[in-house]
């Protein structure tokens, strides 16, 4: 019978194992460095896919299919990670890598005054965030998050505020599909605590309401208590302020509203209904955006942007680099690129200072990457 090892005896001839292949990973990634060289002289492509193809059928068949798919997750690691060393090395320090540098070397305190534009109107959950990044801001209201992207990108306004995601409703696809089309830098982004109530004007009741009318979002995040309240119609507008402010100028007393406490002072409305969000803990999620490149000494989050081919392992190969790099992803966001079939553009938010070594060279493995379709860098900045 055979004898059965004990554990911490596995576990020594696992050591060993790994000894070896960590030596031998070194050996690999050194002899890729001649390989780059080598390549930068005669102007090859770095992607060599029939090479890695014929790798990749060569360690199968040395594995055996019991073993194969395990194989295969390992080596497309081990080509993505090697890929990158050889773009690093050719490549250097691209534009994105300098521009960050520069603006890291003239990093300022992030202001406290400035002209900001904003969606909505006075009361917004967007002014809010705009109030409490800024303590002294001068707002420009505008009608839409698309006018607040222009107003940024055109000098009208050096900065801009914007919501991204809630915390029960999840992010906010009109200005992920408007970060395509708009030359903008996240600053600043800070998650504003949201308490919606029911506003009606004065002489109104609950039991008196026939429809409430919100943004999409905050609709969303009261779908509970709108289920309780089945007689109440959901109609969608485009801010919650403006909501607001539309009802108090029509005087109607058979609609209300959903928004902030802050409409009822503003605009001489009642609250009828308070405590009306699914979570008791409900928050937005806003970024404040510029033209210019800025990053403040305090700066501990980066977003980026970059669109993939449509294939197997694609997107699990860029994750992969992030692992590499022992760096903590806070949100992937996917949005499918108009035209395209079946192809997504992602938003990677990730913790990590814009000063670390390791992922400056990532930001420009990924921006030199000829296998990404599309890439930008949108901010590195503080999150409150």
């Amino acid at each position: 019978m055979e004898e059965i090892k004990d554990i911490k005896e596995i576990r020594k001839e696992i050591d060993g194992i790994d000894a070896q292949l960590a030596s031998l990973i070194k050996r690999r990634l050194d002899i890729v460095g001649e390989v780059a060289e080598a390549k930068r002289k005669s102007g090859s492509p770095v992607s060599d896919p029939a090479r890695e193809r014929e790798i990749m059928t060569r360690v199968a068949e040395m594995v055996g299919p019991e073993y194969e798919n395990g194989a295969r997750l390992l080596f497309t690691t081990l080509f993505g990670i090697a890929k990158a060393r050889q773009r690093a090395m050719i490549c250097g320090d691209c534009g994105v890598v300098s521009a960050i540098r520069e603006a890291v070397a003239h990093a300022e305190a992030f202001p406290t005054r400035a002209v900001v534009a904003c969606p909505g109107v006075e009361g917004s959950y967007a002014q809010q965030a705009a109030s409490s990044l800024f303590p002294i801001p001068t707002i420009l209201f505008f009608t839409s998050f698309e006018k607040v992207f222009e107003a940024v990108e055109k000098g009208l306004c050096p900065y801009g505020v914007l919501p991204v995601e809630n915390s029960a409703a999840g992010s906010v696809p009109q200005v992920y599909d408007l970060m395509v089309s708009h030359r903008f830098h996240i600053v600043r982004s800070l998650r504003l605590k949201v308490d919606h109530v029911m506003l009606a004007n004065r002489g109104a009741t609950l039991d008196g309401i026939r429809e409430v009318a919100s943004h999409p979002h905050a609709l969303t995040q009261c779908s509970t208590f709108l289920k309780a309240h089945p007689s109440i119609k959901a109609v969608p507008a485009v801010n919650t302020a403006v909501a607001a402010k539309t009802l108090a100028a029509e005087g109607r007393t058979d609609t209300a509203v959903i928004a902030s406490r802050a409409c009822a002072d503003l605009y001489g409305l009642d609250v009828i209904a308070d405590g009306i969000a699914d979570a008791a803990f409900n928050y937005t999620r806003f970024i404040c955006i510029s033209r210019k490149l800025e990053i403040t000494p305090d700066a501990n989050k980066i977003s980026i942007m970059l669109s993939l081919p449509h294939r197997p392992g694609a997107l699990n190969g860029i994750m992969a680099r992030f692992s590499a790099i022992d760096v903590n992803l806070t949100k992937l966001e996917s949005r499918p690129i108009p035209g395209m079939d079946f192809e997504f553009r992602f938003t990677f938010d990730f913790e990590a200072s814009p000063a670390n070594r390791d992922v400056l060279a990532l930001i420009a493995e990924l921006a030199c990457d000829p296998e990404i379709e599309h890439f930008e860098f949108l901010g590195a900045y503080a999150e409150r």
